[in-house]
């Protein structure tokens, strides 16, 4: 099964313990409305559109956190390798897994297996964002995606002057499905519907859905604790932006998060939240224009 079996243990060990994982929107405090200026557009060979029985799901790619994996996902979308490929497990509260061309679990590309990117190096230059600072670590945001990291101090520290860093499973994320050998990724993957902490530095994190969580959660889930589905949703077609006609291709533009308008977001959000304030609960604003989905 191209999960670990540690994870399986996890599914079971979520739908017993789900309530603390539902999601509630954090209040925040009203503002203006964003300026041109404060947008970031997703670059489109960035940008992986996943057209399914349910609707449309985007997800930017974030190379900076695994360059392996990202190429893996460009050159199996590229290929047509997803296109008719179901949702074989789905756990509510939790997750959506998919890339298996048998629908078991068992299945995989014909390509090698990838070498684990649960973690990356970070240096002055990543476009990080931080938004709280806890002892010894800082949360923030690389584009799209929640991360934790050592603070910049530590740089100075260090031979190649960067730092440690690793994104988190907050909802929406995108990680890589493997076995028990952390070397075991091939061509399965979920999102998250939920935030779950437990994962981090697990599972090798290749992105964030900026659009279509709502699909993402609409998914067939299992009763079972094991989440394999019987009668999966599936995807049509999944493709990166770039290889799509220029007449296809969706735009998107995310929340700078270097602008004052999301530093404004992060910290209403903090005061909103206090003690209970997670950086999951950051939701980044996002614009979506072009084609329909296929």
């Amino acid at each position: 099964m191209r999960f670990s079996t540690g994870l399986a243990a996890t599914l079971a060990l979520t739908l017993a313990g789900a309530a603390w994982a539902q999601e509630t929107a954090p209040p925040t405090a009203a503002a203006p409305a964003v300026v041109a200026s404060e947008w970031r557009a997703v670059a489109p060979e960035n940008l992986l559109v996943i057209d399914t029985n349910k609707g449309r799901v985007l997800v930017e790619l974030t190379p900076e956190l695994a360059p392996g994996h990202v190429e893996r996902i460009r050159l199996l979308a590229g290929r047509g390798f997803y296109d008719g490929v179901v949702w074989h497990r789905v756990i509510d509260q939790f997750m959506a897994q998919t890339g298996d061309p048998l629908g078991t679990g068992e299945g995989q590309s014909p390509y090698p297996d990838l070498k684990a990117e649960f973690t990356f190096r970070r240096d002055a230059q990543t476009p990080f964002t931080p938004v709280a600072a806890p002892a010894g670590a800082v949360l923030g945001f690389l584009h799209s995606v929640p991360v934790q990291t050592q603070p910049d101090a530590y740089m100075a520290t260090t031979a190649d002057h960067k730092v440690h860093a690793w994104g988190l499973y907050c909802p929406g994320v995108a990680g890589m499905a493997r076995d028990d050998a952390p070397d075991s990724a091939n061509s399965q993957f979920f999102l998250m519907r939920q935030p779950y902490p437990s994962l981090d530095k697990r599972y090798t994190i290749w992105g964030r859905v900026v659009s279509g969580l709502d699909v993402v959660r609409s998914l067939k889930a299992s009763p079972n604790p094991d989440g394999i589905v019987t009668g999966p949703d599936q995807m049509t077609r999944v493709r990166v932006a770039s290889d799509l006609p220029q007449a296809e291709r969706p735009s998107v533009q995310v929340l700078d998060t270097s602008s004052a308008r999301f530093r404004a977001l992060a910290e209403a959000s903090r005061q909103a939240r206090g003690a209970d304030f997670s950086v999951c609960d950051v939701e980044l604003p996002v614009q979506v224009a072009g084609a329909p989905a296929a």
